[in-house]
């Protein structure tokens, strides 16, 4: 019971739903009461010979009234208390969306996708029974199986109910012992299926890597060894839930047997009519339903308490990323200082970064170079403020960069990730996601600043082109131009590019990067990259090796130097004349 403490928040808001839904079952518990009583007045009657012709059509009329009102009441209890927890899905479903929409990177590291989609899938659905069938059982059980107790004894012979009833504690015990071993083995269920789900979104993800490398057979058998893990899992929960309903028609049958034996016996010693043992036995049918109710509700109960702890404790995350109260909530002007004596990833005891001392003035065009690992990606996610920097700060504008609006960090930044993420969607609504509003013009510009509008006219739908999930349907080329446009048609403060041209030819790149020179001259771009052209022509040039800057310059100083820059440039200038001469053979 303890999941619906959990859920009074909602039953407040709803209360409304759930009286009139309760009110509606109880009128209903007790409108069933009345086609047994008819029925023993009507073997009475026989068994008599005083049932007439009129009193029979009397009592068949009363008969259908009772069965036509209780259609249409149990139409509004449905509407009423279903309707609710189908409202209670969806606000859990919101609550978990914009949870999701607020954690950090760290949350994302440490929680898979598949596992969060089985909270908002499964996980919501059994709470949902919970709010819904649940209340129905609870309160179906216990007024209707309470009515019909009381009837028995008050109108037709207490002693008989006492004895017919006598099973019911054992019944009550094992329910309950039943229900404990569900929660646990649900709750493992539950764990399983999220695994699995996390496996199914991997593989269709990575489909392509899995045919490329042929890996069909293993992918198949791992994804079968996870789904066997579920299915047993499972079938632990469904011998369990088994057990209920053999349990409680057994004691059904004794309550009959006794019932029976004893209203028999009564009978015969006259303290009991034919119509009344008649009235009693469908009375006691009546129970079967409050009866099957109650292990319904244990088993009900106990899943949804699983499923609501688990979304609980997604839901007590905590946010690592905060904004403060009184944070600078201004237009901000773009110059960015960073000093940072050292920074490592949540869980990891190696620095990332360490002894980063930059200053990136509005207007400037700042290259960042370095090997694999060198820190590149990490300094633009600590710019964004994806994770905080506990040694050192990052300002903006003079001002501490958690002293910001969140809002107004993420507007001032426009992102070229390295995976260049797109959705799938047209090509029009992919380039307009960090700007909605976006006119046609607006976003054709930004294409056409990205080198992709030939391409996408050149489609048969052009802008209304579907890219396919993950934008499957295009060339890694093309989907890099594309998230480039999308950064741009925001025209950001700060445009970060995060080794954004590596799947273009070098002609793409100096055309793209001769129009961003022209059209972003009064705005800062921070652009990292593997080949050093992309960068040559940047303001400042920082070289990164293991997270410190060991070169800092513009193109010539660096080459002055004869240090990593001037190695790398020059082996990356020979590979590109041997390669041209290779294709002009």
């Amino acid at each position: 019971m303890r999941v619906y403490r959990d859920l009074w928040w909602f039953f407040k808001e709803e209360k409304k739903a759930y009286i009139l839904g309760i009110f509606v079952l109880v009128v209903v518990s007790l409108l069933v009461l009345v086609p047994p009583y008819i029925i023993g007045q009507i073997v009475d009657g026989i068994n008599e010979s005083t049932l007439t012709r009129s009193s029979l059509v009397q009592w068949i009329l009363l008969l259908l009234s009772v069965g036509v009102i209780t259609y249409g009441l149990r139409y509004v209890w449905r509407i009423m208390i279903f309707g609710a927890s189908i409202r209670l899905a969806r606000t859990i479903r919101n609550q978990l969306y914009e949870h999701f929409t607020k954690m950090s990177s760290r949350f994302y590291q440490r929680f898979k996708t598949g596992d969060l989609m089985a909270h908002a899938t499964n996980d919501v659905r059994a709470v949902q029974m919970t709010a819904g069938q649940g209340v129905l059982t609870i309160v179906d059980s216990l007024t209707m199986g309470g009515v019909v107790v009381l009837t028995m004894a008050i109108v037709i012979d207490w002693k008989l109910t006492l004895i017919t009833l006598s099973p019911m504690p054992l019944m009550a015990l094992l329910t309950n012992y039943y229900g404990g071993l569900l929660h646990r083995r649900f709750r493992d269920a539950q764990k399983s299926f999220s695994e699995l789900n996390d496996n199914v979104q991997g593989a269709i993800s990575g489909v392509r890597v899995t045919k490329a490398f042929g890996q069909e057979q293993a992918e198949t058998e791992q994804f079968k060894k996870k789904s066997l893990d579920v299915v047993s899992k499972n079938m632990r929960v469904a011998r369990i839930d088994a057990l209920f309903s053999p349990t409680i028609s057994l004691i059904v049958g004794i309550c009959y047997f006794l019932a029976i034996v004893f209203g028999a016996r009564s009978v015969v010693n006259e303290t009991l009519t034919i119509g009344e043992l008649t009235s009693f036995t469908v009375y006691l049918s009546l129970l079967i339903w409050p009866m099957l109710a109650l292990g319904m509700f244990f088993n009900t109960v106990e899943r949804g308490r699983a499923s609501y702890d688990r979304i609980r404790a997604l839901l007590a995350e905590q946010e690592t990323i905060f904004e403060e109260p009184d944070a600078h909530d201004q237009p901000v002007d773009g110059t960015i200082d960073v000093q940072i004596d050292s920074f490592e990833y949540p869980g990891s005891s190696q620095a990332a970064l360490n002894k980063m001392n930059v200053t990136i003035k509005k207007g400037q065009t700042i290259g960042i170079v370095g090997k694999t690992g060198s820190g590149k990606t990490t300094l633009l996610r600590l710019l964004q403020r994806e994770y905080d920097v506990t040694q050192g700060q990052i300002q903006i504008d003079g001002v501490p960069l958690h002293k910001w609006r969140l809002k107004r960090v993420k507007e001032m930044y426009g992102t070229v990730p390295q995976d260049h993420f797109l959705f799938s969607a047209s090509i029009a609504e992919n380039v307009a996601f960090a700007n909605p509003k976006a006119s046609m013009t607006e976003i054709i510009k930004a294409c056409q600043l990205a080198n992709i509008h030939k391409d996408i006219i050149g489609f048969k739908n052009g802008y209304d082109t579907l890219v396919g999930e993950r934008g499957v349907t295009l060339s890694g080329g093309q989907k890099q131009r594309i998230s480039i446009a999308r950064a741009l048609v925001s025209n950001p403060n700060v445009l970060m590019m995060d080794d954004a041209l590596s799947a273009v030819d070098a002609a793409t790149e100096e055309e793209i990067l001769k129009q961003l020179k022209a059209h972003r001259k009064y705005s800062t771009n921070i652009i990292t990259a593997h080949r050093l052209s992309a960068i040559h022509h940047a303001d400042i040039i920082l070289v990164l090796s293991k997270g410190e800057v060991v070169e800092r310059g513009t193109h010539q100083e660096l080459m002055n130097q004869s240090g990593w820059y001037f190695t790398m440039y020059n082996q990356q200038q020979l590979e590109y004349v041997v390669e041209k001469g290779g294709k002009d053979a």
